[in-house]
């Protein structure tokens, strides 16, 4: 699958890296590519293409929001019309509180939902914005597979997510509406306080598990 990832830092380079290993074809749509930061990142994403936003969305079978969510109106602008395509939200709508990072939103609306706002017409799903970075690139050792809930309205095209994020290694979860996005984006802040503000370190991660294991 050609995926499509705009932004190329912590978030997007580890998952180029863990869809690359999966066999997909990842381009990265930065605002300026020849920037030479991008040569490592490329290269750990099975040299993946480093473009402009509109070269890397041209042709994408999905794409991919990896862009701090204060600069994602900017990338989705210079991706152009989105109608009709797959678009996977990976951001959280942080800013800084009087005790460090906090949402910016919450429980009325959400990120997610600002996000279909300005990809008009596009398919948009709520998703990766769950756990720090250095577990979508490599999830391996937990005892289970490690949870990430999928949450968007397009039903068709959300098997088509869900096995994505499979891909990663993750147990993929619908959570149902991408007004679900609310709790989604709440969850994701709780890892972040408790890696950052509790110090529990970034190697943890949520499960989702049934009774008796079955």
């Amino acid at each position: 699958m050609q995926i499509a990832i705009l932004g190329a830092g912590n978030v997007g380079g580890a998952l180029g890296r863990g869809w690359a290993r999966a066999g997909h074809h990842i381009a990265y749509g930065v605002p300026d590519p020849a920037q030479a930061k991008y040569r490592t990142v490329a290269r750990a994403a099975g040299d993946a293409a480093v473009v402009s936003v509109a070269d890397a969305t041209q042709g994408a079978d999905v794409i991919v929001l990896a862009v701090p969510f204060g600069t994602a109106g900017d990338a989705l602008a210079a991706a152009g019309n989105l109608a009709g395509r797959i678009v996977v939200d990976a951001t959280n709508p942080l800013r800084m509180g009087r005790e460090g990072l906090e949402l910016a939103l919450g429980f009325s609306e959400s990120g997610g939902e600002r996000i279909a706002e300005l990809a008009r017409g596009a398919a948009v799903f709520k998703t990766l914005n769950q756990i720090g970075f250095e577990m979508m690139a490599d999830n391996a050792g937990f005892s289970t597979r490690p949870v990430m809930f999928v949450a968007g309205d397009d039903e068709d095209r959300k098997p088509v997510v869900l096995r994505l994020v499979g891909d990663l290694g993750f147990e993929a979860v619908d959570a149902g509406r991408l007004a679900v996005a609310r709790l989604l984006e709440p969850f994701g802040m709780l890892w972040i306080h408790m890696a950052v503000n509790q110090k529990t370190g970034r190697d943890r991660a949520f499960a989702w598990l049934p009774r008796g294991g079955g």
